[in-house]
């Protein structure tokens, strides 16, 4: 079962963290994790756009494309990012600490559930950098051939930099941000929502009941996908684990696929379900009762779960009786998925820090975790019948998907193979990376050349795959090291940056007000003092705007205005473009005074009382009675 550690794994998990943050690859990636209609992209060392994959791990450099009719989804742990129809955006920046993307065109939904005290989230476009202080829902449009920017908060607070200056939008409104050296700002109440707004809703709603954020923690990053396609139940002595559901018979993990090169962790594992990221990059896979479980692992509260390319050993070495051993021209790559309490480590260059990180969750000695000189280890899944996927070389190296190549082998050959680490020894090539077919529709060449305006410096552009594949190829399968890359870049430097720094402002700068339009002059009330009556209920809808605490309070006076006219406390630095005149004039509110009623008239006494005195009304009409009270008048006259 599930446990929550205490402030000690915490602490190991932290410690150091900060100035180890330049050795350590990022323990955080983007998830594609939905594509509907034509999506490109583009990986950050090449220059060829391919269809986009699902589950491909998205990080620094990267971009994508929705052509006409397409939209797509990827998350950042718990943070949603959606991007609408004819979309250009590109990763500037994604580590431990801040996600920085590059909107050059189009529309982009970012809804963030949850932000640290040092976590960032930064989106340039052409003329702005706009900064997203609180976790809520934002919406952004980017019109780089006219330099505007459309930035919506529905909830949180974002901050804008443009132009020498910075300002901030409150939840429930919209700035229109023109121009590029002298940035013009127009902002009015949030507008309403549209139809992408609202399929961003819909996507969203499906995440806030998931059940699976009772077992993992919402910062896993894939764990939305899993209720749909999967259960969990309680299975000693692992505790909680999941299963898939609708798996083809003799299905095992790792085996529906393919490997691709990411940088900078290398050999990475890119499966073909719609749930399958969260199982195959973190936790551990055991076989229990005939049947495959995911084992997650245990839950730290506060500590954001680490980022792996693939959880699996390799096999090889002499007494793998085949022709040609891993690596070989002519050889194979087998593999099988690590089990609880196995400890992963990396072969990408990584610190004992980080190596403590991404197994603390699944191994609870960490000196079990330390000992790198652990030999004769028995992996428990190594013996488990087809857990083990064996391939030839050139279909692993250019990404063919696993079980359309996948060979038979003998499985007590499989069982007393040697281990040999987490990676292949297969050094990748430009197939590797760009794993589909080219594509035609990819963004123009404006927007994909544009620059941003930028308020945070992003990293170096990544070095080429073209001026690494030399060095790549000599080095085992691994990643390059930091000093490697940093002499191929000096030797081969990038095209331009495509951003550009702002201007540098001081934090939370409010710009002064707009001299286009006069003040809004607000006389003093002269009124008596009435007694106060409740105020209407109020409208939770409505935005809701500061008020200077500092600010006498006047009490409301008897006769209430309509409050279609009512205009008393208008919003700070704004004036609500519906009060205006034909001349562009802002409609002052009019002063409203009680009205004092009429002195009461003199009463009177009564007349005496007569037929129907209750009701003071005369007495009806009964015309038969008038002509019998005539004919009688008539008889007493002739009598007369």
């Amino acid at each position: 079962m599930l446990r929550k550690s205490g402030s000690v794994t915490a602490f190991l998990l932290i410690a150091a963290a900060s100035a180890l943050a330049q050795a350590d690859p990022p323990s955080r990636v983007a998830r594609l994790n939905y594509i509907s209609g034509p999506v490109s992209f583009r990986p950050a060392s090449v220059e060829d756009w391919t269809a986009a994959t699902l589950n491909y791990p998205l990080t620094t450099g990267d971009h994508l494309w929705t052509d006409t009719g397409a939209q797509t989804e990827m998350h950042v742990g718990s943070t949603a990012i959606r991007m609408d129809s004819q979309t250009a955006l590109a990763i500037l920046n994604l580590d431990d600490r801040i996600v920085q993307l590059s909107l050059t065109a189009g529309s982009l939904n970012v809804h963030i559930r949850y932000l640290g005290d040092q976590d960032s989230y930064e989106i340039d476009t052409p003329n702005v950098a706009i900064s997203l202080l609180r976790p809520g829902d934002y919406r952004i449009n980017a019109d780089g051939d006219n330099n505007v920017t459309v930035a919506t908060v529905r909830g949180g607070e974002a901050e804008v930099t443009a132009g020498g200056t910075a300002f901030t939008i409150h939840p429930m409104q919209t700035a229109q941000l023109s121009g590029v050296e002298s940035v013009t700002q127009d902002m009015g109440p949030a507008a309403p929502p549209d139809g992408f707004d609202r399929w961003c809703e819909n996507r969203e709603r499906r995440e806030e009941s998931s059940v699976s954020a009772r077992y993992v923690p919402r910062e896993m990053i894939g764990y939305e996908d899993l209720d749909t396609y999967g259960a969990w139940s309680e299975v000693p002595p692992y505790g909680w684990v999941w299963r898939p559901s609708h798996v083809v018979v003799g299905w095992a993990p790792y085996h529906y696929g393919h490997w691709a090169w990411v940088e900078p962790w290398g050999w990475t594992w890119i499966d073909d379900a719609p749930w399958g990221f969260a199982p195959f990059h973190y936790g551990r896979w055991a076989f229990s009762a005939g049947l495959w479980v995911w084992v997650p692992g245990r839950m730290v509260v506060g500590v954001r779960p680490v980022y792996a390319p693939a959880l699996v050993a390799f096999v090889g070495g002499p007494r793998f009786s085949l022709s040609v051993s891993i690596g070989g021209g002519g050889g194979v790559a087998a593999w099988f998925p690590l089990g609880p309490g196995e400890v992963y480590r990396p072969a990408y260059h990584v610190s004992e820090t980080y190596v403590r990180n991404v197994n603390i969750v699944h191994v609870t000695n960490v000196t079990v975790i330390n000992n790198v000189n652990v030999t004769n280890v028995r992996y428990v899944n190594q013996s488990v019948v087809g857990a083990v996927a064996v391939v030839p070389h050139e279909a692993f190296v250019s990404a063919r998907p696993v079980h359309q190549v996948a060979m038979r082998v003998d499985a007590r050959e499989m069982a007393d193979a040697q281990v040999i680490g987490t990676t292949a020894a297969v050094p990748p090539r430009r197939e590797s990376i760009v794993t589909g077919q080219v594509r035609t529709g990819m963004p123009p060449a404006r927007f994909a050349e544009r620059q941003v305006v930028v308020r945070s410096a992003p990293p170096p552009p990544p070095v080429s795959f073209a001026a690494k594949q030399d060095a790549l190829r000599n080095n085992g399968g691994r990643p390059l090291d930091t000093t490697t890359l940093n002499n191929l870049r000096t030797n081969n430097p990038p095209p331009r940056p495509l951003y550009r720094n702002a201007v540098p402002v001081e934090p939370r700068y409010n710009p002064p007000p707009r001299t286009d339009r006069p003040p809004v002059v607000r006389t003093p009330d002269t009124r008596p003092v009435q007694p106060v009556t409740p105020p209407p209920a109020r409208n939770e809808n409505r935005p809701v705007h500061k008020v200077d605490e500092n600010r006498p309070v006047q009490q409301t006076p008897i006769y209430q205005p309509p409050p279609a006219t009512r205009n008393d406390n208008p919003p700070a630095r704004r004036i609500d473009e519906t009060h205006k005149t034909e001349d562009n004039k802002p409609v002052q509110p009019p002063v409203y005074r009680p009205v004092q009623p009429p002195p009461p008239t003199p009463r009177t006494e009564a007349a005496p009382a007569r037929r129907f005195e209750e009701s003071k009304q005369p007495p009806p009409k009964n015309e038969k009675n008038d002509r019998e009270n005539r004919k009688v008048d008539k008889k007493d006259e002739k009598k007369g």
